[in-house]
């Protein structure tokens, strides 16, 4: 059971927005730019949800631990980011159920705010063309801060700025990186089934609760005191 909170927070790549196909296009694009074979969205849906620089260090490898030879992320590190650029909206979509969840939460009288490690200059368009930006009363991107999630600053940042304290905030997400941030953090911290958390199911690092859609969370947000 979930206390109620006063303040959610909520991820972005698979939590509030499918951006694998996206980032696949652009993944692959840049391997054909280097003579490379391409991944294919099924690897790259496993290697997402830590940041760009890592999606592309997994892309050079091949897998999600390791590290490639330096100059080759120099080199791919900025065909990615030219190609990301200009797509980083055009595949991704948002996922069943989250725009009835942000009405809901809005009209329930949550204070919202979006804690994600996603650069800004790709969360903001992002989320502007999906039609979700005006939501949050403040959006925690991975830039932000010196630090990203795990560590618990992004989602402090965020409850300093809307005034409220941890223990009253739920963080809504989809990996264990989420999981970590919010514990540290002091937050209750809700799990979307579908997301990316490199093929382990997200029910194995105990979240307070998982979900399979946004809006499962009403009954649950209804019946908690």
């Amino acid at each position: 059971m979930l206390k109620k909170p006063q303040m959610i927070l909520i991820d972005v790549d698979g939590t509030l927005v499918d951006s694998v196909p996206d980032l696949t296009f652009c993944v692959d694009g840049m391997m054909k730019a280097l003579g490379r074979p391409p991944h294919g969205e099924a690897k790259v849906r496993n290697w997402v949800g830590n940041g760009v620089e890592r999606l592309v260090r997994r892309a050079l490898i091949g897998q999600l631990d390791g590290e490639p030879d330096e100059a080759d992320y120099q080199k791919a590190a900025p065909i990615f980011l030219d190609l990301y650029a200009e797509n980083t909206s055009k595949r991704s979509l948002l996922y069943p159920g989250v725009r009835e969840g942000l009405d809901y939460f809005k009209a329930a009288g949550y204070k919202l705010g979006c804690v994600t490690n996603k650069a800004a200059q790709f969360t903001l368009p992002l989320l502007r063309d999906l039609g979700v930006a005006d939501e949050f009363a403040i959006i925690v991107s991975g830039d932000t801060l010196p630090q990203k999630k795990p560590d618990p600053a992004p989602l402090l940042h965020a409850a300093k700025f809307l005034g409220v304290a941890p223990e009253h905030a739920l963080m809504i997400g989809d990996s264990v990186s989420d999981v970590k941030a919010a514990r540290a953090a002091g937050f209750q911290i809700a799990c979307m089934s579908y997301g990316y958390n490199h093929g382990v199911d997200i029910r194995d690092a105990n979240p307070d609760v998982v979900i399979d859609t946004m809006t499962e969370l009403r009954p649950l947000l209804e019946a908690a005191v």
